[in-house]
């Protein structure tokens, strides 16, 4: 609405990415602080509570906080975004579509685990991984058929190493399933899996920015791609509807974010990464994702082949669990991390 602004009454305020993507960031925040409150006493009322795994003794007293919190900041990411961006920007398409399939396929996960009141109760494995597939390959077919440039690029190097062509939707694919589950396990502590998801969709809205820019693109060597930094205005905003939910989500938490949040963050960051050409930098900018998906790899690897367990409990977040960490301990030394792991990926800017 504020890009139609400009366009029909040149408000050249509207015409700047920064300025919308502010608008975009607080519209989200504060739409999100309004509405979890509320959320939570509804789901209260209808006891749409998480279920726990028997097995986690340490989170028996969460079993009455309700769930499905990321509906909320995945709505108020979508209403910010309609609000403040160019619609027939064809990275706002592909954002929209990836943000609202993998939510919608959390939300059919989250609604059997709470109707069956139990964590097997919700899609099985290979649902989950169809409906995923499914998902990626839409989005992946709309970015191929809309021009979107299929080159392969590798961290400090400044130009591409292999032209993919049609090849970059299993590719996309790969990337969807990979980090939408990897945010998905890491979900597992009071705002775990927020503030990583934070930082990553940050520094990868500042390769948008730069990547979408002639003159900044052309002087760092990053790939030029016409059009992308309209995605920034959506990061932003999703960054702000996680912001307000935090207030909520942090240790003791009030609500958790679900599936619906979960596949969703995970879902959009593999897309960020796809389109801004981050495909291997994501193994940086995602390593709290990935060392918690690796220990859950590790583990049902070392048990089917020697019946033997590396970790007390998988993800990792549990080992430490069980070492009798405490939880807050846990959550701010990943964010540490995290955010160390993102603050390197963004050097790499410059190392080329």
């Amino acid at each position: 609405m504020l890009y139609e602004l400009y366009a029909m009454f040149h408000v050249n305020l509207f015409q700047y990415l920064t300025v919308r993507a502010g608008f975009a960031f607080f519209i989200a925040l504060i739409l999100t602080l309004f509405a979890i409150p509320k959320f939570i006493r509804w789901a209260v009322a209808k006891k749409f509570e998480q279920p726990i795994y028997e097995l986690v003794t340490q989170h028996q007293g969460k079993s009455k906080i309700p769930t499905m919190g990321g509906i909320v900041f995945v709505f108020a990411t979508i209403i910010a975004t309609l609000l403040t961006a160019k619609l027939t920007n064809i990275y706002i398409i592909g954002g929209l579509m990836s943000l609202f399939l993998f939510s919608m396929i959390g939300f059919g996960d989250d609604l059997g685990k709470i109707l069956g009141t139990n964590n097997k109760a919700g899609l099985s494995a290979r649902y989950k991984i169809y409906f995923q597939i499914s998902a990626s390959l839409l989005v992946g077919t709309f970015l191929y058929w809309n021009g979107f440039p299929t080159e392969l690029y590798l961290p400090f190097l400044k130009n591409s190493v292999s032209e993919l062509g049609w090849f970059i939707i299993p590719v996309t694919i790969l990337i969807f399933v990979s980090s939408s589950n990897a945010v998905n396990l890491t979900d597992g502590l009071d705002g775990l899996a927020t503030v990583p998801s934070i930082f990553a969709i940050v520094t990868m809205g500042v390769f948008a920015y730069l990547s979408g820019n002639a003159i900044a693109s052309a002087y760092l060597l990053l790939p030029h791609i016409n059009g992308i930094g309209e995605i920034v205005i959506m990061a932003s905003a999703l960054a702000g509807a996680l912001l307000g939910f935090l207030w909520y989500n942090s240790h003791p938490a009030e609500i958790f974010m679900g599936d619906s949040g979960s596949l969703a963050l995970g879902g959009f960051i593999g897309y960020l990464a796809i389109i801004t050409k981050n495909e291997i930098l994501l193994i940086l900018i995602g390593l709290i994702f990935v060392i918690e998906a690796m220990t859950v790899i590790i583990q049902v690897a070392s048990y089917k082949t020697r019946k033997k367990r590396i970790f007390l409990m998988a993800p990792i977040h549990h080992h430490f669990e069980k070492k009798n960490w405490h939880e807050n301990k846990i959550i701010i030394r990943f964010w540490i991390i995290s955010l160390l792991s993102n603050l390197l990926a963004l050097i790499t800017i410059k190392l080329r």
